[in-house]
């Protein structure tokens, strides 16, 4: 996950918000372990402990560009709203309902059309600087990847402010192309993504807000080396016959401590793993399967039905029966799934 960096550009787009807000950089860059001078890349989880500074330094996880703070903890708070979304289309719509009650200005909206969802930024107060407007989708776009355990490729970038003087950066983060001097600020990807179903749990939750802010630089990217490996090697196996962590690192040609350790250092746990894909699977088989719910069960490796209730409204705040309902009711398109 420490493969990717950040340029230091980005680092001085962060501490010239600090001191126009009127802070000193040289403790909080002190406090995030780094020096007074950053004059090359930084790792993902460096720039997360700058950024967590400078949010406990001001109480505000947005660096002051808004028209109103972003207390610390707001982004807890938000993961909570959209945690049991139950599709990716819900939770962005939750997402920017929550962010417009926090910052008022910028904020966001999400455009169906022509195949294309389209999350467009406006404000009274623009247009921001283009450090705000990756801000905000470092955060959609993070949460959105990570709810769903899957890389949401982008189509375009567009920026409605001119581009930053010799900085490439912004060109070259997100990956796709990235236009500036437009009409409004938009992220665009296929609309078949939004109903994605929401995967994570609340122990997962626990697990990935404690990796933040600087796990949202990298979940775009999809999970790391170790939880993928696990996931591939889970997914050829019926769940009902998964195996425990000691029999699966000695499949994988390592130690119970070693595995453990490796995924800690990727925001899992083996246990947080199971209970995702569990739920993923659960989800599936309700919306497209005519198996009962005792039959899902089994087919998950519960040997009770009432244990599998229990897990699922954890997994997703609804019984199995309501969550098959609720999809019945919904009667909404169906569109191709992305596997």
């Amino acid at each position: 996950m420490e493969r990717q960096t950040i340029s230091p550009g980005f680092v001085e787009d962060a501490i010239a918000c600090l001191r126009q807000q009127g802070f000193a950089a040289e403790p909080v860059l002190r406090a995030a372990g780094l020096p007074a001078a950053v004059h090359g890349p930084v790792t993902a989880h460096e720039y997360g402990r700058l950024w967590l500074a400078i949010a406990k330094a001001t109480d505000d996880e947005f660096f002051g560009l808004c028209a109103r703070p972003m207390r610390h903890g707001s982004f807890a708070l938000l993961c909570h709203a959209v945690l049991h979304a139950g599709t990716l289309g819900k939770a962005l719509r939750r997402a920017l309902q929550f962010l417009r009650v926090v910052l008022d200005d910028p904020h966001g909206e999400l455009i169906v059309t022509d195949g294309q969802a389209q999350i467009v930024l406006t404000g009274a107060d623009g247009p921001y600087p283009a450090f705000a407007y990756r801000t905000f989708w470092l955060i959609l776009l993070g949460l959105a990847c990570w709810l769903t355990g899957r890389r949401i490729p982008l189509q375009r970038i567009d920026f409605a402010c001119p581009s930053p003087d010799q900085r490439p950066d912004y060109r070259q983060f997100f990956g796709v192309p990235v236009h500036f001097d437009q009409v409004r600020s938009r992220l665009v990807f296929d609309a078949a993504w939004l109903d994605l179903p929401t995967i994570r749990s609340e122990q997962a939750l626990k697990i990935f807000l404690r990796g933040t802010p600087g796990n949202l630089l990298v979940r775009y990217r999809h999970d790391a080396g170790w939880v993928t490996k696990i996931r591939t090697h889970l997914k050829a196996v019926p769940a009902a016959n998964w195996p425990d962590v000691d029999t699966l690192a000695q499949q994988l040609g390592t130690t119970p401590a070693t595995l453990r350790r490796r995924l800690r250092g990727e925001g899992q746990s083996f246990a947080s793993i199971k209970d995702e894909m569990r739920s993923a699977q659960a989800q599936s088989l309700l919306r497209e399967s005519a198996l009962s719910v005792a039959e899902i069960a089994s087919e998950l490796g519960f040997t009770e039905p009432s244990a599998f209730h229990r897990a699922f409204r954890k997994w997703t705040g609804a019984s199995p029966g309501a969550f098959r309902r609720d999809f019945r009711d919904s009667a909404s398109p169906r569109v191709a799934r992305l596997d």
